[in-house]
């Protein structure tokens, strides 16, 4: 089998990552409906009176299965920072993978070519200083004594 190009590599992760995207906000817009059905079904029961004695007995259960929902809510909160603990670790080394890196002849063109800059702009700024500025300065001295 023949050695994928660096641009069908990218083109591949770039894809999966599409994937992996699509697959979330369709996890999440699961998630979402579930909760809007949960709404509309607690806003169709009927209110419910504390005042009356048939009432009273069926609070105390409302009130278990209320606090076994508020339960469920805090370990399912509770366990989301546990499994993604590691996630960021993860993404970074993705991303690591999915970068293009310089070969050794890039990096030691780009190196002479900013070794080159300095020195043209450090001769430039020395000879503006030296043969320019400081001229001009002394004679503008000169002037008030």
């Amino acid at each position: 089998m023949a050695k994928k190009s660096k641009t069908q590599r990218a083109k591949a992760s770039a894809a999966r990552a599409a994937r992996k995207e699509q697959a979330r906000e369709a996890q999440a817009a699961k998630v979402e409906a579930k909760d809007v059905a949960e709404a509309d079904a607690a806003a169709t029961e009927p209110k419910k009176r504390f005042f009356k004695k048939a009432d009273k007995a069926e609070a105390p259960a409302a009130d278990k299965q209320e606090k076994k929902s508020e339960k469920q809510i805090e370990k399912k909160s509770e366990a989301k920072p546990k499994k993604r603990r590691f996630g960021f670790l993860k993404d970074v080394r993705a991303e690591m993978k999915r970068v293009t890196w310089p070969t050794k002849q890039d990096v030691f063109r780009w190196s002479v070519v900013v070794v080159v800059a300095l020195l043209f702009f450090g001769v430039y700024v020395a000879l503006l200083d030296n043969v320019i500025i400081t001229p001009l300065l002394v004679a503008i001295s000169g002037l008030g004594a």
